[in-house]
């Protein structure tokens, strides 16, 4: 294959450090656990890891509530810990990402407990601070994305400060050049250590509208969005002003300065807009974020229409960046139960790992998505999601995604030797790497299997993409590259689908681990949930 950046077509494996493993007996996963594990993370096949948030933290949103961004929780161990994992992951092969949350912090922050104590301290204006109206009510109609306003009172300046998610994670005033400098440090820090690059949460949230305009109200019936329901007051709203500000884009261009000094470092942007594409296109445009991804194959609707229009928006607006795709991660239902039920097929499993990491782009990998995992159902009482807890029961929050990595069958499924977070699945310690390991057939087995077989695809890895017109349930599409053409076609049912293939002579390749499908006469039958791969002779 051509020289190119490690990241372009890389599959990135992300971590959730409190439910992968347990070494300290407190049943709360640590960096030694990622440590112990990494030659499993290894033999995955994967090119990088993403660590969600092991920072200092109250962990009122479990470790996006920053307290200090240059500190380990000791929850989750030390600096030396996260040096001893940095060292082994580059050793194997591996590139280490990590999670930076610029919008906000934890309310118990140092910066945080300076800025509320008076109007003329010297970190008084680095959080958004704004009087009251006339009637003592909020600045405005903006609302946080956990439920209810998103504006909290605070007595001791006599103001309110902005919080776009809970109401302890105050927004940071990023139209402060200070607030700005000591981000790009703490992000150098990071880099000076040795990390290989950022997901950036909420990229889109570190400006507001410093005129704190109104957001307009949506219509009913289009109250819908990504990672929220028609239930959460959020949805009320187009999101015009309190996100993805123009002033956005000279500070990323600053932040890709800054990651360029740094050969090979890459940053990877979540995005959430009212037009998450467009604004995935444009923040990775020019001299901005490397790579970006959004909700967009994170919700309920699966069909090959959806995913087809889907992508097709997003490359068409896409001129210069890249993307990054992903159909599960730790904020929503697993990827098996929310489009396959209740029971879904192990084939199913395989299919979207293999649908995923053959689109234009970079994939991140959920823990567990290689071992087929369905939703955990946890009971309100074990619940400890807040944002679950709020909206109990219509969203049963976060906390079904985020159970315990499901080892070995035992009882505490190889995780901890003390009372885990939250409960072990059942359903999961039936899928567990240790009886997944053992099967030549398991959906583990496959996986790596196909990642060892991609690796060796130009076409998949950097790739051009062009959609075929199919019919419902099938999607199809030609990726093309580097002097390799092929054909990926798959069956989103769970009945049989037909396929006729464009003119000429297509053979089926083999060697992916998934199941072999024949094609007999420019057509081919694909059973349930099945997967072609074909190439023109």
């Amino acid at each position: 294959m051509s020289h190119s950046p490690w990241w372009r077509g890389a599959v990135i494996y992300q971590i959730y450090p409190r439910s992968f493993l347990d070494t300290d007996g407190d049943g709360v996963g640590d960096l030694p656990g990622i440590v112990d594990r990494l030659d499993y993370v290894a033999s995955l096949g994967v090119d990088a890891i993403w660590i969600s948030p092991f920072f200092k933290s109250p962990m009122a949103d479990f470790g996006y509530d920053i307290a200090d961004q240059r500190a380990v929780d000791p929850l989750f161990g030390t600096l030396e810990d996260f040096d001893r994992l940095l060292a082994k992951a580059h050793a194997l092969g591996l590139k280490v990402m990590i999670d930076q949350v610029f919008s906000h912090t934890s309310d118990q922050h140092e910066w945080f407990r300076e800025s509320r104590q008076s109007r003329d301290n010297p970190k008084a204006d680095w959080y958004v601070w704004a009087d009251a109206s006339e009637d003592g009510t909020p600045p405005n109609n903006w609302m946080s994305l956990f439920g209810g306003v998103a504006w909290r009172w605070e007595p001791r300046r006599c103001q309110y400060y902005l919080h776009n998610f809970l109401s302890s994670q105050p927004d940071l005033n990023f139209h402060n050049p200070d607030v700005q400098q000591a981000t790009l440090d703490y992000v150098q820090f990071w880099l000076d250590r040795g990390v290989d690059g950022f997901r950036l949460d909420s990229i889109n949230f570190c400006f507001h509208d410093a005129q704190l305009r109104d957001n307009p109200a949506k219509p009913v019936e289009m109250r819908v969005g990504r990672g929220f329901s028609a239930d959460n007051p959020y949805a009320f709203q187009y999101h015009w002003h309190n996100n993805t500000q123009p002033e956005n884009i000279p500070f990323l261009e600053r932040v890709r300065a800054l990651l360029d000094r740094y050969p090979g470092a890459v940053t990877l942007g979540e995005i959430s807009s009212e037009d998450s594409l467009a604004t995935t296109a444009e923040y990775t445009s020019g001299n901005r974020l490397h790579m970006g991804y959004s909700f967009e194959l994170l919700v309920d609707d699966f069909s090959a229409g959806y995913i087809r229009d889907t992508v097709s928006r997003l490359e068409a607006a896409m001129t210069e960046g890249w993307p990054c795709w992903a159909v599960s991660n730790h904020d929503v239902r697993r990827a098996v139960t929310r489009w396959g039920g209740a029971n879904p097929s192990p084939q199913l499993a395989r299919l979207l790992v293999a649908l995923v990491c053959s689109l234009r782009g970079s994939v991140c990998i959920y823990q567990g998505e290689e071992l087929g995992l369905p939703e955990a159902d946890v009971p309100f009482e074990a619940l400890q999601d807040p944002y679950g807890i709020t909206f109990w029961p219509n969203f049963k929050g976060r906390d079904g995604c985020r159970t315990p990595m499901p080892w070995t069958g035992d009882a505490d499924a190889g995780f901890s030797r003390g009372t885990p977070w939250l409960p072990v699945s059942d359903a999961h310690r039936a899928l567990s790497v240790a009886a997944q390991d053992a099967d030549p057939d398991s959906v583990l087995n496959a996986f790596r299997a196909f990642m060892a077989w991609r690796k060796e695809q130009p076409a998949l890895v950097r790739g051009d993409i062009a959609f075929l017109e199919t019919a419902e349930p099938v999607l199809a599409f030609v990726r093309d590259g580097e002097g390799q053409a092929l054909l990926a076609a798959f069956n989103l049912s769970a009945d049989p689908a037909e396929l006729a293939l464009p003119t000429g002579d297509w053979q089926a390749v083999h060697g992916h681990g998934l199941p072999a499908v024949a094609v007999v006469d420019g057509r081919v039958r694909l059973p349930a949930f099945g997967v072609l791969f074909a190439q023109a002779v």
